[in-house]
């Protein structure tokens, strides 16, 4: 493939990995960059060689999904050419750069496929830089990819699907799970429980986890406040206000926390997709059609990278994005597999509107946070420090950044974008959509620098991260 035809997927969990088996079909192939050593993604990630844990056991229900998503990579993983281990740091000028088990690299193309994924949507409490507390993807992948729980008494605090789906595989392989406690209200679920019904056996699943952990003991609890995290160098406890107004204690050395998923859209920024503001997400997301195309000619948007669904919807959005990348190519597609798909996605998406409902991020926490609580855990900056200390009481998100030094650090706001933007809000009595975006900026994760010198490739040690 010559470079005025070349295809780069980045990703390969569900959505990259359809969108490159339906490109292959087709006698192409496409360059596909992904960040982990081996393809899933995080809702089937891969265990290292050398672990013998069985895929039930890490996948639970999902395991023949699973199975069948890391075959299908497998049987087409000769004719990609794939660059694991290897980040996209930015892109300009429709190029990629990159940095991979080869060095700094750059990928010119001519398509774009982007499969970028979710990351954890975090709140702030007090105490949540103590060590022992992990986003609940951080727990996950302790137990999906070490076989190790993050604490022997892990308490898992937060809302939507993964809270009790992390909650039941650490309690299924064995942790101590010492609480599930969410912030969503029982009333909140009633409502949504005709779009809900649209979830089907998903809906089932996430009803048995619940069950199942009652059923074995686990204490849970819905409509809770947390408080702080408590702890003297390391976690002892967790404090939390219950829905009838009652503070309580739990004991604990690990806390695992996280209000669902939010898109990656760094890269969709910095590719020049237009941004626009969605209600639900509470956040700027990139704008597409239904089939798959952003904003601009030559991109294509998959998976949650493009809006937060699910493992399944990605798998049919990247099939989908395929199959539209191939027809503005001239390539004759199958027009009733494109039809099926997007009835499914539709299908999937009013059971997401309903899940969001139901388990609904806590607006209005991040406004009330006591001033002395950390919000950007990179430069040390406290929510007081957001609603108080920008000396020309900016109402934009990246003057105040430009003031606080706030989504400066390692994450680029990827962690406290989110509870920032709520707390000058509030401050400012501005809609949450006026207060704009964190704009995306390269390079979007750290990267290793070597020191210039002859041992400088044989000692780690050296090495610099900007």
């Amino acid at each position: 493939m010559s470079i005025d035809d070349t295809i780069l997927i980045i990703g390969a969990g569900p959505a990259g990995t359809r969108a490159a088996e339906t490109l292959i079909s087709q006698g192409l192939r496409p360059i596909l960059v992904d960040e982990a050593p081996a393809s899933g993604g995080q809702v089937y990630r891969r265990q290292p060689p050398g672990f013998i844990r069985s895929a039930k056991l890490r996948y639970g229900f999902e395991a023949r999904k699973a199975e069948a998503l890391h075959a299908c990579f497998d049987n087409i993983r000769e004719r990609l050419d794939y660059r694991p281990e290897t980040s996209v740091w930015s892109i300009e000028n429709r190029t990629a750069f990159t940095l991979g088990l080869n060095g700094v690299d750059r990928i010119p193309y001519k398509s774009l496929l982007l499969c970028t994924g979710g990351v954890d949507r975090i709140l702030p409490i007090p105490g949540w830089t103590l060590p022992g507390v992990y986003t609940m993807g951080g727990a996950q992948i302790a137990l999906k990819a070490q076989g190790c729980t993050i604490g022997r008494r892990v308490v898992f605090l937060g809302s939507g699907p993964l809270l009790y789906l992390v909650a039941y595989q650490y309690a299924h392989a064995g942790g101590s799970v010492g609480a599930v406690l969410d912030t969503a209200r029982l009333r909140d679920a009633l409502p949504a429980i005709p779009g809900l019904l649209a979830g089907g056996l998903t809906l089932a699943k996430g009803l048995w986890y619940q069950n199942w952990l009652r059923l074995n003991g686990v204490t849970l609890r819905r409509g809770v406040q947390p408080i702080r995290v408590e702890g003297d160098g390391r976690v002892s406890g967790l404090r939390y206000r219950t829905a009838g107004g009652r503070e309580n204690q739990i004991a604990c050395d690990a806390v695992g926390l996280g209000w669902g998923v939010k898109p990656e859209c760094q890269l969709a920024e910095l590719a020049g997709c237009e941004m626009e503001f969605n209600a639900m997400a509470r956040q700027w997301l990139p704008s597409g059609d239904v089939d798959g195309r952003a904003s601009i000619d030559g991109v294509y948007l998959a998976g949650d990278g493009a809006g937060v669904m699910g493992a399944d919807a990605a798998e049919y959005r990247g099939e989908l994005a395929a199959l539209t990348l191939l027809a503005d190519r001239g390539v004759s597609i199958d027009t009733a597999r494109q039809d099926t798909l997007k009835s499914r996605l539709r299908r999937l998406m009013r059971f997401r509107i309903a899940l969001e409902r139901a388990l609904p991020y806590p607006q209005g926490f991040a406004a009330t946070l006591p001033d002395d609580t950390i919000v950007c855990r990179c430069e040390g900056i406290t929510a007081g420090d957001i609603r108080y200390g920008q000396a020309l009481e900016p109402q934009e998100i990246n003057r105040a950044k430009a003031f606080t030094r706030m989504g400066m650090g390692r994450c680029q706001g990827r962690m406290c974008g989110i509870a920032a933007t709520e707390i000058l809000a509030h401050r400012k009595g501005v809609p949450l959509a006026e207060v704009g975006r964190l704009r995306g900026q390269a390079p979007i994760k750290p990267l290793n620098i070597f020191i210039a010198g002859e041992a400088a490739d044989d000692d780690p040690d050296r090495a610099a991260s900007i």
